[in-house]
């Protein structure tokens, strides 16, 4: 598969799934949870507050997993293995782009000096179960 079918499949498991987990790591050991993930072309955001512990695991250490895109129907299922490297984003136009009502549970609003961005450039997406071998995208 060339680079560019790749991309492709890539960016459509990343338009259909919008929740994965994100490990981050803390004292050497991972930590995963589940996050929201919106994208731009391969860079994905995912909004959160700065008073939680994967802001400041975050800043320790940026390097992030993330796995998206397994819809739990078994063996066959496309999903995506991202490894990147993750940065807090505190610019009022990102935290307005990605701000929905449904995180008033945990953010005020768009304006809550809490509310952060971790932006994450990927560095390997590995393209997984679909239909043959696992594909690797290196940017």
């Amino acid at each position: 598969m060339s680079n560019h079918e790749l991309k492709e499949k890539i960016l459509k498991v990343l338009g259909e799934s919008k929740v994965g987990s994100l490990a981050t790591v803390e004292g050497n050991k991972p930590h995963s949870r589940y996050m929201t993930f919106f994208n731009e072309d391969l860079t994905l955001y995912t909004p959160t507050s700065k008073e939680t512990y994967k802001a400041e695991e975050i800043e320790k250490n940026p390097y992030v997993h993330i796995l998206l895109g397994y819809e739990g129907e078994g063996f066959g299922d496309s999903y995506i293995e991202v490894q990147g490297k993750a940065a807090i984003r505190e610019e009022q136009n990102l935290k307005e782009k990605f701000w929905n009502k449904k995180m008033q549970k945990w953010i005020e609003s768009p304006e809550d000096p809490d509310y952060i961005i971790l932006e994450i450039q990927p560095e390997t997406i590995r393209l997984m179960n679909n239909h043959g071998q696992p594909e690797t995208l290196n940017l």
